[in-house]
């Protein structure tokens, strides 16, 4: 073990000095301007609206002392190399979700969704009165990372599918857009798993690279199009229940800040949780409509069996990971067992308040303003 922690703590000072020699942020007579770098298209409604409001909301909330400004994917980095980018100091924020670094810790997905975990309530829950961010600041402390749910999407669609699926046989030689665990999950089931940003998403099914694709939810699948090449939309997103998205901070140019303006970078990101939820719940009703009504969109309930299937596949997955996990802490099992053990803390409650309301609205009544 004393080798490998050596080498973490050599990877640890190796960040952190680069931070301090990269990170250091512009400042002329007290202000400061830093980068955001994200992992999402420019103008894409939901995740980069809500990228673009946490930084002006951190603009406007520090009266300018610090400013933000953000870069969509690709503008300073790869869609999906935020992490380093933050971690080497190219930019000292960044925005996008925790399982896209499945690389650096098998631990990071837990902060993002896993199969058949948390709602986002259960999530917010776990992260701010259980044990939830005191294992993510330790998970990440060794990168010169800290982080901050900043985002979330609510229950997510399964995805699209250019053909029916009618039982869990016909997942099999399907190329699947399926980033993380889920992809693990599937591709026990025949399924062969492509990881692609968003972006990329479009062209690889109009170009028949892939045969089916996750993203989202009606929001934002309506924006990018996916209705002009499937026509079958599959639900329910079992893979990401409540997923949030988070906003990593370089951990030099965090200590570099007041304590005031921690307080503000920690409320802006709160904040930017409950109003992109808002913002989804808000707007899928209306697209859904639109897909299925303008688009002819079919929406279907994934089968029986293959969602059994998946369920079980998914309690291998987690399984593999935590006998895998070979860090000196065992930071990676102290997650999944936490993560577990307030799962089966919150479930009870979940059942019995929110989703037996649920059940009951789907009683044959209607409300009337009667005339």
């Amino acid at each position: 073990m004393e080798p490998r922690v050596k080498r973490r703590s050599l990877l640890k000072a190796a960040v952190l000095a680069g931070g301090a020699a990269v990170a250091a942020p512009a400042i002329s007579k007290g202000l400061m301007e830093w980068r955001m770098v994200t992992s999402w298209p420019k103008g894409l409604p939901g995740l980069g609206a809500g990228a673009e409001r946490l930084a002006a909301n951190i603009t406007a909330m520090s009266g300018g002392r610090l400013t933000i400004k953000v870069y969509a994917a690709g503008e300073l980095v790869p869609a999906l190399e935020c992490f380093g980018a933050v971690a080497n100091g190219t930019a000292q924020l960044g925005h996008d979700a925790a399982y896209y670094h499945t690389g650096k810790s098998e631990g990071a997905p837990f902060f993002t969704a896993f199969p058949f975990g948390f709602t986002a309530n259960e999530m917010d829950a776990w992260v701010k009165y259980g044990n939830g961010q005191k294992l993510w600041d330790e998970l990440y402390e060794p990168f010169g990372i800290r982080a901050f749910h900043a985002g979330s999407t609510g229950t997510q669609m399964l995805g699209w599918f250019r053909k029916e699926i009618r039982s869990v046989e016909d997942l099999k030689g399907l190329k699947f857009r399926a980033p993380g665990n889920q992809g693990r999950v599937l591709a026990k089931l025949g399924v062969t798993p492509v990881n692609l940003p968003g972006g990329e998403i479009f062209p690889a099914l109009q170009s028949g690279a892939i045969d089916a694709a996750e993203w989202i939810g009606p929001y934002n699948d309506l924006a990018l199009g996916f209705y002009q090449v499937c026509r079958y939309y599959y639900a329910p997103g079992y893979h990401e229940p409540g997923p949030n998205l988070q906003l990593m901070i370089n951990e030099q140019a965090w200590r570099s800040l007041t304590p005031e303006l921690q307080a503000i970078v920690r409320t802006a990101a709160d904040a930017a949780t409950r109003d992109m939820l808002a913002e989804y719940n808000a707007r899928s009703g209306p697209a859904l409509r639109a897909l299925v009504n303008d688009h002819g969109v079919i929406v279907r309930p994934f089968p029986e069996d293959a969602l059994m299937a998946c369920g079980q596949k998914s309690n291998e997955v987690l399984n593999e990971i935590y006998a895998a996990d070979a860090s000196p802490n065992r930071i990676v099992r102290r997650i999944i067992e936490d993560f577990l053990a307030f799962r089966r803390e919150i479930m009870p409650w979940t059942r019995i308040g929110e989703q037996a309301y649920l059940n009951a609205r789907r009683l044959p009544f209607e409300f009337k303003l009667e005339a």
